[in-house]
């Protein structure tokens, strides 16, 4: 099919999550609630964590990295959705739809990234208990923040410029509540093999690798674990571990189910609600996970509430 003028697209169309008008109230008080939850409780943590000095560690440093990441990933996607259902529109500009698909791309990377470092700091701590602080310096836990937005920032600017060279055709509706760059690619009209292997390229490689050194680190951690000899001994060095493996579960295990559902069914509504666990979903329940499984998180957070309820 020949692409003739339809490069100078101005504009997508979001189909959103349901099509029944009678529906629209409820998702969007749903998303705005669960919206407010995911800003409100990892903003909370990042306070809790940069007022209170005991949590001025590498583990907690990682932490409010990842809760600003958290933030920012939710609000690339959820805003603009509310936005159009409010105003009852499906309209999304085409910088408006590149500009999302990159920093969904970049967050997305980061939060993978800092679930890694968060992985292999915990190996640290309890394979390598004596040589922990020496190691996990604050420099070299700048540098592993600073290397993860690197790497992540170059992955989401290469697939987003590539994304410029595709032509459109005149089916410009994409079957999402946001610009995910598979359904995309699949609405261009000119040839885009280079497009699908980049994609597949850096899914393998910044999803897969680190998937695979969580999996190294978890490794080494239960061999260490079991070799403790005292039970309270052991559930002590795996409740500090406790918390990101249930993050790391819930985030991989949500992409991977989303995503090989997706390849197994050609039904795009479908992926786009189930897409809603891990856009969505998984932020907003991060900050429960840690707070209600971590001892520390509750005492700063009962400090920093106290402390600004004496200020009112």
């Amino acid at each position: 099919m020949e692409p003739g003028n339809d490069t100078r697209i101005s504009e997508f169309f979001l189909l959103g999550l349901s099509k029944e008008p009678e529906m629209q109230s409820f998702v969007f008080g749903l998303f705005f609630s669960m919206y407010l939850v995911t800003v409100l409780g990892n903003l909370l943590i990042i306070l809790a964590i940069s007022t209170d000095s005991h949590l001025h560690t590498p583990m907690y440093f990682f932490l409010s990295n990842l809760s600003f990441v958290d933030i920012c990933f939710t609000s690339t996607t959820v805003p603009k959705m509310l936005v159009n259902m409010q105003t009852q529109s499906k309209v999304i500009s085409y910088a408006g739809c590149i500009a999302q698909m990159y920093f969904f791309l970049l967050f997305t990377g980061l939060d993978i990234f800092l679930l890694t470092v968060m992985a292999y700091d915990r190996f640290v701590a309890i394979c390598h208990p004596l040589h922990y602080t020496v190691i996990m310096n604050p420099r070299l836990c700048s540098l592993l923040v600073l290397a993860s937005w690197f790497i992540s920032t170059l992955n989401s600017l290469l697939q987003s410029m590539m994304m410029l060279w595709l032509t459109f055709c005149t089916d410009l509706e994409i079957p999402h509540f946001f610009c995910e760059i598979n359904q995309i690619i699949h609405l261009a009209c000119s040839d885009t093999f280079l497009n699908e292997m980049v994609m597949y390229f850096a899914a393998v490689v910044l999803a897969g690798f680190p998937l695979a050194g969580i999996l190294y680190s978890y490794t080494k951690i239960v061999c260490s674990i079991r070799a403790i000899s005292s039970a309270r001994g052991k559930y002590k060095a795996f409740s500090t571990c406790a918390s990101h493996l249930s993050v790391v579960s819930l985030f991989y295990c949500t992409i991977l189910g989303v995503y090989l559902s997706s390849a197994a069914t050609s039904n795009s509504h479908s992926s786009a609600v189930a897409s809603v666990i891990y856009t969505v979903v998984t932020p907003m329940l991060n900050p429960f996970i840690y707070s209600l499984r971590n001892k520390d998180i509750k005492r700063a957070l009962r400090r920093f509430l106290g402390r600004e309820t004496v200020k009112m």
